[in-house]
């Protein structure tokens, strides 16, 4: 018998004039009183069989105390380990007298009797029928002491099936699936549960044990000074914190505000399944959290939430900021998704941008133009969004610091007209080491290289007719989301010499492309989009990471990609904390290629 039944009973022993109320005791004769005393007295010196005798005296006088007497006889028999005699004399307890005012404790006892015979779907049945509140701690007791202990898949499924609610059979399920399951069906089943309980909590590799005398002894559960960080994972836990807005969300309606939100969690769930098949198990939490920082509080101290390995997310600032602050805490990597800000990274080793930061794309713009080999004077324009302006100050920035001369520098906007008579490109033609410069016929200023930020689709056409106005024949980087790819004609990118900064550069020619298609359209009956890509690279890059490295991700020049299976460019955090990877593409023989490492 567990040692915190034994608490209870003696507890019960105790205070078994508690049991009898006080009408009850005084309807009965003097030798009724005092066989019960002495009865009770045999239980808790351990002489059970006597005990037994004397109670069953009482049991067949069916008088008030018999109800009392068969309860102490199923605790004598239970001592004795006889749990089918003590589970029959609480069955013959509850029938007899159904409205009997400790019926709880009887069926905590025909629990205990159920887990010990491995009766399980009875026990729990008998637990869900208890009432007294006081009793719930050594119920939650009891069901922790014995469930964790079943390693057959097939009955825990089922019992999980029948108490649908019940945490620790959930919990534990979760930990048998995972330390012994590789079915598919099995492991999403797996996720699921982790979805609704949390995870299972770190437990000594030592079942607890039992005892049948009142020893007093008690399992104990080993502690960590650091427990998350010192066991040995064989699974990470990933909270993916977005704005899903579930309570809005219309199955039929494919054109929603936030469908990045899950085009990004699909192509992560694929990176998981990926990752399994890699012997890499990752259980996904799905947070629905949008702009509200006190959900973000409450979810980041909510108990599930402790055995987090890697915080994918939040996308608002404030939230971001909050979840930021646990995951330093705590020493969990916190990865965001789309933003390229660097601010998200300055002293925060444990955040992490899946994007390259606007510096590090201005770094790598830069690089490019210096192998151009063009004069050091650079425009730089800009379209209408805040995006727009900051890439192009943040390139600015880096010219400078790279001793260029910016000659014009302003936002452009409207018909390619418009743009044009915006530019102030003026003074005397100078050559360059290319030969290239804006045409002295229009009596504008020389210019090495013309850099171009915008996210308007039309622009980038309206911005080459602009330049070809101005005569401008020098270079322009551009980025890709200046133009509509798929629509605009291919000889737009073979009138000058265009290069474009696209991070997000997929080439659809490679095999790993083709073959997640393929896969996304069979399972989601849509084709990708650079989102899904996006949340498939991550999660399988850093899936890896925590694979390789542990939770610690001490190594920096381990952190970078070193397969060629991802669908964008791949990752590099040898040197900082955002993505240094930065795609610049040219279009050649009918195709975009990417020109630089």
């Amino acid at each position: 018998m567990n040692g915190r039944f034994l608490l209870l009973t003696r507890t019960v022993l105790v205070c078994c004039g508690l049991l009898c109320s006080q009408l009850v005791w005084a309807q009965l004769t003097s030798d009724a009183q005092k066989r019960y005393k002495a009865a009770l007295e045999l239980v808790r010196t351990g002489d059970y069989e006597r005990a037994k005798s004397d109670l069953n005296v009482l049991i067949q006088q069916r008088g008030p105390l018999a109800p009392y007497a068969a309860y102490h006889y199923a605790i004598a028999a239970f001592r004795q380990r006889k749990y089918p005699q003590s589970r029959a004399m609480l069955k013959q307890l509850m029938e007899q007298y159904p409205d009997w005012q400790k019926m709880d404790d009887a069926n905590y006892l025909f629990a205990a009797n159920g887990m010990e015979l491995g009766q399980y779907e009875e026990a729990l049945t008998a637990l869900q029928s208890i009432t007294d509140a006081e009793l719930r701690t050594d119920v939650t007791k009891l069901e922790q002491n014995f469930i964790p202990r079943i390693t057959d898949l097939t009955r825990l499924k089922a019992l999980s099936q029948s108490f649908p609610a019940d945490r620790i059979i959930g919990l534990a399920l979760i930990d048998l699936i995972q330390r012994t399951a590789t079915d598919k069906d099995d492991l999403e089943l797996s996720d699921r549960l982790t979805n609704r309980f949390g995870v299972p909590p770190v437990t000594s590799s030592q079942p607890a044990g039992t005892t049948s005398q009142g020893g007093g002894s008690r399992p104990v559960t080993p502690i960590s000074p650091n427990g998350r960080n010192s066991r040995t994972k064989g699974y990470y836990n990933v909270a993916v914190m977005f704005p899903f807005r579930v309570d809005e969300f219309n199955s039929d309606k494919r054109l929603r505000s936030n469908q990045y939100v899950y085009d990004l969690y699909n192509g992560i769930k694929l990176a998981k399944a990926k990752l399994q098949e890699e012997g890499i198990t990752v259980n996904l939490f799905a947070y629905d959290l949008d702009n509200d920082a006190n959900k973000a509080l409450e979810l980041v101290n909510s108990p599930a939430f402790a055995q987090t390995d890697l915080i994918i997310g939040p996308l608002y600032v404030e939230p971001n900021r909050i979840a930021l602050a646990y995951a330093n805490q705590h020493n969990i990597l916190l990865l965001n998704p789309i933003a390229t800000s660097s601010e998200l990274i300055v002293d925060q080793p444990m955040s992490f941008l899946a994007q390259p930061s606007m510096n590090q794309q201005a770094r790598k713009v830069a690089d490019l133009v210096r192998s151009l080999n063009t004069t050091r004077r650079a425009a730089i324009f800009f379209g209408a969004t805040r995006k727009d302006s900051l890439l192009a100050a943040s390139y600015q920035a880096e010219l400078k610091r790279q001793n260029y001369q910016i000659i014009d520098f302003r936002k452009v906007s409207g018909s390619a007209q418009q743009m044009a008579d915006a530019m102030q490109l003026s003074g005397t033609a100078t050559a360059t080491r290319s030969g290239n410069a804006i045409s002295s016929q229009s009596g504008g200023s020389s210019v090495g290289h013309v850099f171009f930020s915008s996210s308007n689709e039309d622009d980038g056409v309206r911005m080459l007719d602009a330049l070809s106005r101005r005569r401008v024949t020098v270079p322009l980087i551009s980025t890709a989301s200046a133009f509509d790819l798929y629509k605009v004609p291919a000889s737009t990118f073979t009138r000058r010499e265009l290069y474009l900064l696209y991070p997000d550069f997929i080439d659809k020619s490679r095999e790993p492309v083709t073959a997640f298609e393929e896969e996304y359209l069979s399972k989601r009956n849509t084709i990708p989009s650079v989102y899904a890509s996006e949340g498939y690279d991550m999660m399988l890059f850093f899936g890896r990471q925590l694979a390789k490295n542990g939770l610690q991700l001490r190594d920096r020049s381990t952190l970078i990609s070193d397969t060629d299976d991802y669908l964008l460019s791949g990752f590099d955090y040898t040197q900082s904390n955002d993505n240094q990877i930065v795609p610049i593409v040219k279009y050649e023989d009918g195709r975009f290629v990417k020109i630089n490492e």
